[in-house]
């Protein structure tokens, strides 16, 4: 498993107020809200989830930097699990035309408000349970999801993800280096199940069998 970083460099931009986070509002309440994925977590108020998101080409950057380092080409065939609004999806029909694109994710609302070129690729499910083909795909990727399933789910997700994928693949997670990392991502986030070290991902992994990249985010 190689690592990779092409979304930390946006994940780094944004300013966040881990205290405000745990102090302004019940904290308990608004990850409950979270976790329906519904308009709330989109595009809600903040301390439910996005506090709105919405196209603005930023993603079009890390579709380009994937599509290079990966090699992909016209007629390729690339798998998003928790794709969300399928804006990197959209992106990648940009970045590689020709591309055969397809999506998962467990939200509805997100599915229904994606960018409508690609809204029929994309499929309404669970990454635990994956509905294509063996060796389907060649590239799965997968960015800020696993880490919303608990264990049980999480292993068979990172299967499924080997299991589809039958060349490319890359698993991008929340996790820590330090115990103030640790408490901040504790802090930030809504809808955690699983919080590991880069070295307690890298060991589910290698229990997967899976051979893919990898990148972790840091709430520092």
């Amino acid at each position: 498993m190689a690592l990779v970083e092409f979304v930390s460099p946006l994940h780094n931009r944004t300013q966040r107020d881990y205290i405000g986070r745990v102090t302004a509002h019940d904290k308990a309440a608004c990850a409950t809200i979270a976790k329906q994925w519904g308009q709330d977590y989109w595009d809600g108020a903040r301390e439910h989830g996005y506090g709105g998101y919405s196209y603005d080409g930023r993603w079009l950057a890390v579709a380009e930097a994937m599509a290079a380092h990966y090699g992909l080409k016209a007629g390729d065939r690339i798998l998003d699990v928790g794709c969300g609004k399928a804006y990197l999806l959209y992106e990648f029909t940009r970045a590689v035309p020709g591309i055969e694109v397809a999506g998962l994710d467990i939200s509805e609302y997100g599915l229904n408000d994606a960018k409508a070129e690609v809204r029929p690729f994309l499929h309404h499910g669970h990454a635990r349970s994956l509905p294509f083909e063996d060796n389907h795909f060649d590239f799965v990727f997968s960015l800020a999801t696993l880490h919303n399933l608990a264990i049980n789910e999480l292993f068979s997700a990172v299967r499924e993800i080997q299991r589809v994928g039958r060349k490319n693949k890359y698993i991008m997670v929340e996790s820590y280096r330090n115990e103030r990392e640790k408490a901040n991502l504790l802090y930030w986030q809504l809808t955690c199940e699983s919080f590991f070290a880069p070295d307690g991902w890298d060991w589910i992994y290698q229990q997967c069998g899976y051979d893919g990249d990898q990148e972790f985010i840091y709430f520092e």
